[in-house]
């Protein structure tokens, strides 16, 4: 078999979001233990992202979220997710498609994944013969880093005590 057909680092992006995908069916079934919380990242204008227009108008690139004590109706199938979360004391849903998140952090346990390539069709949840073929990570733009969060005037600490806010994730990014 031709090695040039098997992309490996796209079977492991795709493996490693299921990682995502299983902690937030868990989630969404026991609720989270002990002092999990879970900061996501995601591309606000990937295609089935649905958000608010003011969110997607403040952050028309990339977005974080954090899912610890404030949330509600977490949703999980095969394509994304789906959560309630509250800005500003007003309750919105979101939608978050799996192939959107670019970053996923567990603080609590010190775990941390970053996706930068394109999902396969399994795991985007389409039919092969309905996707193109996926871009090599090697040929794909680098992603963008997160505009600072001008909305949250606090720290990463703060942040921890809430939930539903748009965080920075620099202060989890290793530094070199």
């Amino acid at each position: 078999m031709p090695s040039e057909g098997l992309n490996y680092s796209l079977m492991v992006e795709d493996a490693l979001r299921g990682v995502v995908r299983t902690a937030l069916q868990q989630t969404g079934i026991n609720g989270l233990s002990g002092n999990h919380h879970f900061f996501i990242s995601f591309r606000t204008a990937a295609p089935g992202v649905e958000i608010p227009p003011y969110l997607q108008n403040t952050y028309p690139e990339e977005m974080t979220i954090v899912l610890q004590h404030q949330f509600w109706d977490l949703t999980v199938d095969e394509a994304g997710f789906a959560v309630t979360l509250s800005f500003n004391r007003i309750p919105e849903r979101m939608k978050i498609p799996f192939a959107a998140v670019t970053s996923f952090a567990d603080p609590s346990v010190d775990f941390g994944l970053q996706f930068r390539g394109t999902m396969t069709a399994a795991v985007a949840g389409k039919p092969l013969s309905a996707r193109a073929h996926p871009v090599p990570p090697e040929e794909q733009p680098e992603p963008p880093l997160p505009e600072p969060a001008e909305a949250v005037g606090e720290t990463i600490e703060d942040a921890d005590r809430k939930s539903g806010e748009v965080v920075p994730l620099d202060a989890f990014r290793k530094k070199h």
